[in-house]
């Protein structure tokens, strides 16, 4: 159990399961008095990308310096490691500037966050591995946006990349030097970065989607809202079954998440200081903005493969009626996922009782809790790099996009 709290994140980012009427983002009203920055303004955060970071990486892959950073970033791994020599001189400052946490941040309740975690870590890992990464598929931009970057080509490794970023954020030292949380969030905001400066040079991204520049400070947004504020409304929601989560608890999760925001490079004004104002704000992030794609429909369906390309002692019905479970049939039928309702009555009579059983609430261990254990288990090992080893996967700032795109 302790090695799978400690990989309980993977893949891409997701959604509340609600629904879609737009994928165009409505007009901003959301005040940063309730933001940590508490400043009372009111700012577009579709229209603020990272101005200390774009110009930076744009130099870089313009250069063509990008793949001897790479190389030297294999070595810059804890966040405690030194600064890598032989970086161009401007890349040495940014790193000196930005790998570090902010002031603000909270070492008591990122230690808190980090025992939360390993206890959740089997609800975690189904919520964000199954439930958010499938749902990021119905998030248009961040669909069209993986899909054409060079990542889309590969999702089995996009997929790998990205569990790397969620399997550093939880081990109780990760905002701590031994640990990599801060390395890889700065190694991911430079990769945003790059992605900034090589999509819009794609014909086909430009042919489909409906902004400029992607990854805007209103695109991280919605993933955080698609991870942390979706994960903590399913769990509020599973304490009728009898989940514990504390009020201290779900403080720490949330700090987590803004530290991991600013780390990203978003504004301290966008990152909402409490849970209400987080909900409050995914009703301009998120939840009008989901939708299908045909990239999305694509992504849902490689993604489902991988787990499926495996014996998870399930069935693929099992599987996609579980992320319909976890998401809704709204969602399920957008990315056309065929319906099982033998699996499905299974899920809907089973789950509680395990999350009974897990809990103590229940002395008697429910028939279907293995098949969901086994399930579960056998997911968080399949994502753990590329499915083969438990390694660290690196973070590599891209140099191009989709083949042929």
């Amino acid at each position: 159990m302790e090695n799978l709290s400690r990989r309980s994140v993977l893949t891409l980012g997701a959604a509340l399961g609600l629904v879609a009427v737009t994928e165009t983002p409505k007009a901003w009203a959301w005040s940063s008095a309730n933001s940590i920055a508490g400043t009372n303004t009111v700012t577009d955060p579709w229209d603020v990308w990272d101005d200390d970071t774009d110009p930076l990486v744009a130099a870089l892959l313009d250069n063509g310096q990008v793949p001897a950073v790479n190389a030297a970033f294999n070595s810059f791994i804890r966040n405690g490691d030194p600064v890598p020599s032989g970086l161009p001189p401007a890349l040495t400052t940014y790193l000196n500037r930005f790998n570090k946490l902010p002031s603000w941040a909270d070492q008591a309740k990122l230690d808190r966050a980090a025992q939360f975690n390993k206890r959740m870590s089997m609800y975690l890992f189904l919520l964000y591995g199954l439930g958010s990464g499938i749902m990021s598929t119905v998030i248009p931009r961040e669909a069209r946006n993986v899909y054409w970057s060079e990542g889309g080509a590969d999702m089995k490794a996009r997929a790998a990349k990205t569990f790397t970023y969620g399997y550093d954020m939880n081990p109780v030292d990760a905002f701590k030097p031994t640990g990599k949380f801060i390395t890889t969030s700065t190694k991911t905001r430079l990769t945003h970065a790059a992605v900034r400066h090589l999509l819009p040079q794609s014909a086909a991204w430009r042919g489909v989607t409906d902004h400029p520049i992607p990854i805007s400070n209103g695109d991280i947004l919605i993933t955080f809202h698609s991870l942390g504020t979706y994960v903590h409304r399913k769990l509020v929601e599973w304490r009728r079954y009898g989940l514990r989560i504390s009020a201290a608890e779900e403080e720490a999760y949330l700090h987590m998440w803004q530290v991991a925001l600013h780390l990203l490079g978003v504004r301290d004004e966008f990152i909402p200081a409490t849970w209400a104002a987080a909900y409050e704000q995914s009703e301009y992030a998120l939840t009008p903005l989901l939708a299908p794609t045909r990239e999305g429909i694509d992504l849902a369906d490689i993604l489902l493969n991988l787990t499926s390309s495996v014996d998870l002692g399930i069935t693929k019905g099992f599987q996609r009626e579980f992320a319909r479970y976890l998401l809704s049939d709204e969602i399920g039928n957008w990315l056309k996922l065929p319906r099982d309702f033998i699996s499905r009555g299974v899920i809907e009579a089973g789950w509680p009782t395990y999350i009974m059983f897990r809990e103590g609430l229940s002395p008697i261990m429910p028939d279907t809790f293995s098949m969901f254990d086994r399930f579960i288990r056998g997911l968080a090992m399949l994502f753990l790099n590329n499915g083969t080893s438990p390694s660290h996967t690196p973070i590599t700032i891209p140099t191009q996009n989709r083949p042929g795109s």
